[in-house]
């Protein structure tokens, strides 16, 4: 079974930028869409991103798009988000997670979609 591990978490000032990185242990996600998403505090959790097996589509939430980068290396078995101009509003727990269906291209927003989910990271952004 593929376990996802997230790094590349920490605090931040507004303005900043950090980069997140998900690697699969245990197996490959190489040929699974992936997923970003994330909880604050109090609040559901709700989606950031999401990749193609191939990279071919992305998805983004309305909230991050032009700030955030969706991307992926199958080779190192490794998907990166890349957070530019961080907000505090950005300030969550972000989880990673894997749709478990081989070859798809579709680039699902919906948690239950998804298969397989690490444990998370924290991204503090300070104003």
């Amino acid at each position: 079974q593929v376990q996802v591990v997230e790094s590349g978490g920490g605090l931040v000032q507004a303005g900043g930028s950090l980069r997140l990185s998900c690697a699969a242990s245990g197996g490959t996600f190489s040929p699974y869409t992936m997923g970003w998403f994330r909880q604050a505090p109090g609040q559901e959790r709700e989606f950031v991103a999401a990749i193609s097996w191939s990279g071919r589509n992305t998805n983004y939430a309305n909230s991050v798009k032009g700030r955030f980068t969706i991307s992926r290396d199958n080779a190192k078995n490794t998907v990166y988000l890349q957070m530019n101009s961080l907000k505090p509003e950005d300030t969550a727990v972000y989880v990673c997670a894997a749709d478990g269906t081989t070859g798809s291209h579709y680039v699902s927003d919906q948690a239950y979609e998804y298969s397989y989910w690490g444990q998370g990271t924290q991204v503090t952004v300070s104003s």
